[in-house]
């Protein structure tokens, strides 16, 4: 469930890649351009009713929340818990165990994870720092010009998609890691510039990055016709949320291989931003 996103299309290829039987939840079955050994089945998160079917004979659920709030997430755990065996739940690192969240994006995740605890069904959570995907939404300004402007967020060690999704095959295909919650991050804490002097570097060409008052960033995200639920996600992140520092060895633990730099991301994705 997220199937079509940037890290749950990984999940999916590496399931496929390894032999494991994968059903792939789509809106639009259609259009979801899967492999031909995915079974896609039609159903919305939206609307917890289309789960049912799609969940027959389904023994492990990895789960994206997509929304801006929590709204119909307790009816989704609860079909999940009715028809599913175990859940490995998307989460986020940015999530404060100890007191209040700092803003709507790991309250929100926060909110997801204590429903599916209080489930009773076996669960996983994979809490992942920034993912470095995010940047694609930088292509288009990077390809009109030498400047990417946005609103400046507190370093974190952003982590690749595909680090993501070798975790989530690993959780979703060995059941003693249920009851466990994981923090997946990159190997080194970077800021919005070193995420951009990495797409300059793997593109040959200087960059440089601008980081917008939040009024400005507000105006620029309303024009561009974000919702409004997003907007303020984001606004808050950027004036609230603290620095992490947190780098944890958990991708080279459960894959073998070590976590990926941003600037490996880069090389891979410098088709995406010529």
């Amino acid at each position: 469930m997220g199937a079509t996103g940037n890290v749950g299309r990984q999940v999916v290829a590496r399931l496929v890649a390894e032999g494991v039987p994968t059903r792939a939840l789509a809106r639009d079955p259609d259009a979801a351009a899967f492999p031909a050994e995915v079974e896609v089945v039609r159903g919305d998160l939206a609307e917890p009713e289309s789960l049912t079917a799609a969940l027959d004979g389904v023994e492990s659920v990895f789960l994206v929340w997509p929304f801006h709030d929590t709204a119909g997430a307790a009816e989704v755990v609860k079909v999940l818990g009715a028809h599913a065996q175990r859940v490995v739940y998307l989460s986020s690192t940015a999530i404060n165990d100890k007191g209040p969240q700092s803003d709507p994006i790991p309250e929100r995740h926060a909110e997801v994870e204590a429903l599916i605890e209080a489930s009773g069904m076996p669960w996983t959570v994979l809490r992942a720092d920034t993912i470095a995907s995010n940047a694609l939404g930088w292509a288009g300004q990077i390809r009109a010009g030498d400047v990417v402007r946005g609103i400046e967020v507190a370093p974190t060690a952003v982590v690749h998609e595909g680090d993501i999704a070798a975790v989530a095959v690993r959780l979703l295909t060995d059941h003693s890691h249920t009851w466990r919650k994981y923090l997946v991050t990159g190997p080194r804490v970077v800021g919005r510039d070193d995420q951009v002097q990495a797409i300059a570097a793997a593109l040959g060409r200087p960059l440089r990055f601008e980081a917008l008052p939040l009024d400005v960033a507000r105006e620029s995200m309303t024009g561009a016709g974000l919702p409004a639920a997003l907007i303020e996600s984001l606004l808050s992140m950027a004036e609230f949320r603290p620095r992490s520092d947190l780098v944890t060895t958990t991708v080279a633990d459960l894959t073998g291989h070590p976590a990926r730099d941003i600037r490996d991301w880069a090389a891979e994705h410098a088709a995406d931003f010529r």
